[in-house]
């Protein structure tokens, strides 16, 4: 039974709404589980070490929520997945964006990288950025058919420089990582 279901699900004509809101700071604490089984699927990729790295305690994104900058991806009843952003002066940045494992390809990340567009166009931000790994495909690829380009080292603003640098504390391999960027002026 459980197959049949994992198969009727990657069938585009049989999948429910996805709705993406933005979450309450009560429901922070589900954002941890997401991370966590999103990270599963780094099992066997360069980067496998993330599937068993730490993932964001719901703390990190309280406040991010009580600013309407979380947006949660749900199927029915079940949260699937979840942007966090945080608002800067030159743009809004994508700190964390996870979908379940089990509910990945069914477009949630999709959704959720539009509604952080559309929220920054909202508040008036130039551009949206985040940081990602180079070539996993469900990576730096994902954010690039959706119009993102790599924003070169040498580019960095402070910001980003900030970023980097908590990453290498974090023990990411920064070597393979890479920071891109939307600006919202030529998106469309």
């Amino acid at each position: 039974m459980g197959g049949a279901r994992r198969h009727a699900r990657r069938d585009r004509s049989l999948i429910p709404t996805v709705l993406i809101r933005p979450a309450r700071v009560d429901e922070v604490w589900r954002l941890p589980a997401i991370e966590r089984s999103a990270a599963a699927l780094f099992r066997g990729s360069s980067q496998a070490a993330v599937a068993d790295g730490g993932v964001s305690p719901a703390e990190f994104h309280r406040p991010l929520a009580a600013q309407g900058l979380v947006w949660l991806a749900e199927e029915g009843p079940q949260a699937i997945g979840f942007a966090s952003c945080e608002l800067f002066v030159d743009a809004l940045h994508i700190w964390e964006l996870a979908v379940r494992r089990e509910a990945q390809g069914l477009g949630a990340g999709g959704a959720l990288v539009m509604a952080a567009i559309e929220d920054a166009r909202r508040r008036g931000a130039r551009a949206v950025t985040l940081t990602t790994f180079r070539e996993i495909p469900w990576n730096a690829p994902f954010y690039a058919r959706r119009g993102f380009v790599e924003v070169p080292e040498w580019a960095f603003n402070g910001r980003l420089a900030w970023i980097r640098t908590r990453e290498v504390k974090a023990g990411l391999e920064v070597s393979a990582r890479c920071a891109m960027r939307l600006d919202l002026a030529a998106a469309p």
